[in-house]
This record gives C-alpha cells, structure tokens and sequence, in this order.
C-alpha cells in the first residue's frame, strides 16, 4: 500500500519530493522498501510522531526551504489518481491556502443518540466525504500546527486549518481514492488493480 501511495503522489507533475513519515524503528527497512523503487520524484523517509498530526509536523521539518506548498497524503489511500494530486495542487497555487478533495455523502445520514435512538436525519445535500491528499500553502500549515490544541486532536489537517479560522475550499474527489481500513477494502482495492493492469496503466 505505501509503495502505491508514494507511487500515485510522485507520479504528479506537480510534486517534487515526497516526505514518508514512519514510526522511528521504522526508518531503516521503510527507506530500503522504498529504495528499491524508481519513483519519479525525491522520496525521503523520517521518523514520525505518536499520532498522525505529530507526523505531519515532523514531516514538514523536513521540506527544503524553497517549499511553499504541501500535500498531506494517507497511506491508507494507495489508489489515488495522480490527476487528483495535481487537481488539489494546481488550486493551492491558484489561491486557495487549503484545499481538501470531497465526494457528496449518497448515504442517508442519520443523528443518534447514546441510546442508539434516532435524533434528526441530516441533509446530506452539503455533506462531504473528504479524501487525501490534501493541499496546503506550506504557512498556513505550518501555523495550523503551531497553534493546534494538542489535547483536541484533529481526525485531518484541514481540520486544524478550520480551528485557526482560514477557510478550506473543496474540490471534487474520485471514487479511487477510497481508504482501505476494512478486508472489503483489500478487495476492492485489488479489482481496480486489476482493471489497471488489464488497461495497461499500471
């Protein structure tokens, strides 16, 4: 999965280095994994934190000097297209500081209480799935982190980026930037590679 999601990031245009963020016992067999790969981009590996916002923080005390924007990618999320990385960083340097890919919500969305009892059914019709990567002017990053609050932890970095006040614009995600949390998942994520494969994409 991690080869795939460097693969699919460093495949963009847009991107010139890619930062893996592991856990410190990590590094060394992570960097040799990944080594054995020709991306078409920098790959560097650096220890991360304890939670995925440390990680974020401690990758981006690795970027060059002459970054100025970022994308923050999940592993988890190894099939993302590469024109969706280079969707989300062609409108960070269009103006957006943050930017976040998104899906309209086909569920129907429900509020319950602890009881398990229905409260209200949400209108879905301004709900947002959001995926990675997300894009990020590397100052406003770097700030959303600066001022995070370490003890209400933020499931996304977009999410830091809300709680400085700076707005964080949408737009439109893919079907395969899905994330593979489930075995369900691992097959699903299989079948597309297989259609890649078969289409000569891979």
């Amino acid at each position: 999965m991690l080869v795939h999601a460097v693969q699919a990031v460093a495949t963009s245009r847009q991107v010139d280095l890619v930062v893996v963020a592991v856990p410190d016992d990590a590094v060394a067999s992570v960097s040799s994994l990944l080594g054995d790969h020709a991306f078409p981009a920098e790959v560097v590996v650096v220890a991360g934190g304890d939670s995925r916002q440390d990680s974020v923080a401690r990758a981006l005390l690795a970027l060059p000097a002459d970054v100025d924007v970022v994308l923050v990618h999940d592993a988890a999320r190894p099939l993302v297209p590469a024109e969706l990385v280079t969707t989300v960083a062609t409108a960070v340097r269009s103006g957006h500081s943050a930017v976040v890919p998104g899906l309209p919500v086909v569920d129907t969305i429900k509020r319950v209480d602890d009881s398990g009892v229905v409260e209200t059914t949400v209108d879905r019709s301004t709900l947002r799935a959001v995926q990675t990567p997300q894009g990020f002017t590397r100052d406003v990053l770097q700030r959303a982190h600066a001022e995070a609050d370490l003890d209400a932890v933020a499931t996304d970095d977009a999410g830091l980026v809300e709680r400085i006040g700076l707005p964080v614009h949408v737009v439109p995600g893919h079907e395969e930037a899905f994330k593979v949390t489930r075995p369900f998942d691992l097959v699903v994520a299989e079948a597309v590679l297989a259609r890649r494969r078969a289409a000569g994409a891979l």
